[in-house]
């Protein structure tokens, strides 16, 4: 019963990570949760207080595999500014390749009405190896010397709309892609001799 009982809230999760991502929190009402899902709209009571819930469960769960993803293999200890940016790229593309809605939804709702004070931590917390790789980056002189909010809002916007374009199929993301994509955001943000 508990297996069954863990599917079921799995799947009003998945639905509700999907119809999040594409119409946004506001536009999702917990009947269009429930048919997607393929259960009824009590039972995703049963799982989740209220939809504000359900929201801040997603979010939490999304960003800590977006974090867990972006400090996997991190090379900390390296003094290669390019070969960690490059981890942080990549790691952002392999995070986007296996949870499809999950980057959409943690960008369209980072500053949510809806989330919680640990939902709004937790997304400080996941950006913190970025924060901190400007920080020192700025502090080496091989980084803009911009706010860090700002460098990571170059960065995260311009994946995102690269994102956004594959998905829609106007491109396709190949390795040549990527490899200048990647090389464009490294020249976005770091200074030039």
């Amino acid at each position: 019963m508990a297996t069954a009982a863990a599917g079921k809230e799995n799947q009003i999760l998945q639905a509700g990570l999907i119809l999040f991502a594409e119409r946004g929190f506001d536009a999702t009402a917990v009947p269009a949760i429930a048919e997607k899902a393929g259960v009824g709209a009590g039972t995703i009571y049963r799982y989740f207080e209220n939809k504000e819930t359900l929201g801040n469960v997603l979010f939490q769960q999304c960003l800590g595999r977006f974090e867990q993803t972006l400090r996997s293999g991190y090379p900390a200890d390296s003094e290669n500014s390019r070969e960690q940016f490059q981890h942080f790229f990549y790691g952002m593309v392999s995070f986007t390749n296996e949870n499809e809605h999950a980057l959409c939804f943690i960008r369209n709702h980072a500053h949510a009405h809806f989330l919680s004070e640990k939902s709004t931590n937790q997304f400080v917390q996941a950006l913190s190896g970025l924060h901190e790789f400007f920080e020192k980056g700025k502090t080496k002189q091989i980084i803009r010397n911009l706010p860090a909010n700002g460098l990571i809002a170059i960065f995260f916007g311009s994946f995102m709309e690269l994102h956004r374009l594959i998905r829609a199929g106007h491109l396709e993301e190949t390795p040549e892609l990527m490899k200048g994509i990647e090389a464009s955001c490294w020249d976005a943000v770091r200074i030039h001799d």
